[in-house]
């Protein structure tokens, strides 16, 4: 093994490189940095050195192959939870350039909207006069059942098994029809703000002509996106610098452990050893000639950690992610 001075390094490899004269073809050469900033060449590489970034010369000390610096097994998981990020990111923008394709092959006009929304809102009433019926029924059931117990106490009988269990069935069913009341309340409030958010929407795709539509469909489906995976798409080389020292300042709010690897491509910070520590990580990605920062939040892998990563607490930080990087801008 050779530890060499910039001013040697053409005259050594030329010296090792040929004998006698004679270029030798048969071996091939390698150039790489060590932890400690040797430049180190070799006709092998030590099993301790792979993890280096490495170069390959041929026999005229030319770079024919470079071999990248070997990932840490934190950068691998990242790779990895990128990937489906990224298909995440997809499935949203898809399903959203769908709903809209939908929208606007179903409606013709915001009055055509808001009838179906009307008709919607009176179905809905319907079903949940028919579950309240049901419920007047029933507890003028458990009334008569109630007093015919009370008659058998009056007359000093035990009350029948069957009309006890008869009793507790009208409770329940009682208890159900309430439950199912309240689900029919809260369904009925989501079918309306969906409908609203949808008339938004067929209005905010319609005030344009067919070309423009699709655009404004691709842009708010890739905000929905943004929203809820915690990503922020650069609009210029420019601006994605400004944005990568706002995403910085980010991860050092809210990690909750020190910073691990700072590129200029990625900002990690340590691995979570306890069970509230949040890891937070900030990659800056190419997609479709654009770039994009994607968020990454990583809690410690047990129960705890896995009950954090689903907690609102971090569902928070991560559709909090893009206004931040907006209002630093």
């Amino acid at each position: 093994m050779l530890k060499i001075s910039t001013a040697h390094k053409i005259l050594l490899i030329t010296s090792l490189l040929f004998i006698g004269g004679q270029p030798v073809h048969a071996k091939k050469m390698y150039r790489w940095v060590d932890e400690v900033g040797n430049v180190r060449y070799s006709d092998q590489v030590p099993p301790d050195q792979v993890k280096h970034r490495r170069e390959s010369l041929n026999e005229n000390a030319r770079v024919i192959d470079v071999t990248e610096k070997q990932k840490t097994k934190a950068e691998n998981d990242l790779e990895k939870r990128l990937f489906l990020l990224r298909k995440q990111q997809d499935d949203i923008i898809k399903k959203q350039k769908s709903h809209d394709k939908v929208l606007l092959s179903t409606f013709r006009r915001l009055s055509d909207m808001e009838m179906a929304l009307k008709g919607k809102m009176l179905a809905m009433d319907g079903q949940r006069r028919v579950i309240q019926g049901n419920l007047q029924r029933i507890e003028m059931q458990l009334q008569q059942q109630q007093k015919k117990a009370a008659q058998y106490e009056r007359d000093g009988k035990a009350v029948p098994k069957k009309l006890l269990t008869e009793i507790a069935g009208s409770k329940e069913q009682i208890e159900q029809a309430y439950i199912e009341i309240a689900n029919q309340f809260e369904k009925k409030k989501k079918v309306r703000e969906d409908f609203e958010e949808d008339l938004a929407r067929f209005a905010f795709l319609t005030q344009s002509d067919t070309t423009e539509s699709k655009i404004l469909s691709l842009q708010t489906a890739e905000k929905k996106a943004e929203n809820q995976l915690g990503l922020f798409i650069c609009e210029s080389t420019k601006q994605c610098d400004k944005a990568w020292m706002a995403a910085k300042k980010f991860i050092y709010t809210h990690s909750t452990t020190d910073f691990n690897i700072e590129t200029d491509r990625l900002i990690m910070s340590q691995t979570p050893y306890k069970d509230k520590d949040m890891s937070l990580s900030v990659s800056k990605l190419i997609v479709d000639n654009r770039q994009q920062l994607f968020l990454d939040i990583r809690c410690r892998q047990s129960s705890l950690g896995a009950e954090l990563c689903r907690s609102d607490k971090v569902t928070k930080i991560r559709t909090s992610f893009s206004n931040y990087i907006k209002s630093n801008l």
